[in-house]
């Protein structure tokens, strides 16, 4: 990344909201003009609430300059961006969806990110967490079910390693566990209603 105008961020999820627990990366397009004029901002990891790689006509963006404060810093504009997310309210480069759904990009962030080589280049250090994170995830989805079912879970890494598939092996086998998690809970939730 060598254009000092465009600044990739990630954001945490905020607490007891649909995004608790994802990780989001975006980027910020400052102008020649900046302080004087808003950056550009936009959305690289699926969320629910925008668009992803597209502007995003926010009061803290460039769509409106003339509600811009130059006294903004990176940090008011990313505190802002949070809560828009937080928000309903429709506008261009958004999307409407359910909190289930917006749940469910929160928690396909991590693998979302990791894919991303841009993410991994950036923030290797977030990187590193986030795949402990999903190693966590997946023996902590063997042990629901193995609970569930009574039968020893599958045996998994306890690493992920660059290279020769194994990370997309652990996406596929996390996006398998919670399907599999849901359908249980499911089933559980349908008996003790019907029952």
């Amino acid at each position: 990344m060598d254009n000092i105008l465009e600044w990739h961020y990630v954001v945490a999820g905020p607490e007891n909201s649909p995004y608790q627990g994802g990780y989001y990366h975006g980027k910020l397009v400052f102008p020649q003009q900046y302080p004087f004029k808003p950056p550009s901002i936009l959305m690289m990891t699926p969320n629910g609430r925008f668009k992803c790689n597209t502007r995003l006509c926010l009061s803290i963006s460039d769509f409106h300059p003339d509600t811009w404060n130059p006294a903004w810093s990176v940090s008011t504009i990313l505190t802002g961006l949070l809560s828009f997310m937080l928000e309903d309210q429709p506008t261009l480069g958004s999307v409407t969806t359910t909190k289930e759904v917006k749940r469910t990009y929160a928690i396909q962030s991590l693998s979302f990110n990791l894919g991303n080589q841009t993410f991994c280049e950036l923030f290797p250090e977030l990187a590193q967490e986030l795949r402990e994170e999903l190693v966590a995830r997946a023996q902590d989805s063997e042990r629901m079910m193995a609970t569930a079912t009574g039968e020893p879970g599958l045996k998994t890494p306890t690493t992920l390693t660059a290279g020769n598939g194994s990370i997309m092996n652990h996406v596929v086998l996390l996006g398998a566990l919670a399907v599999l998690a849901y359908l249980a809970h499911t089933v559980i939730n349908t008996q003790d209603f019907n029952g």
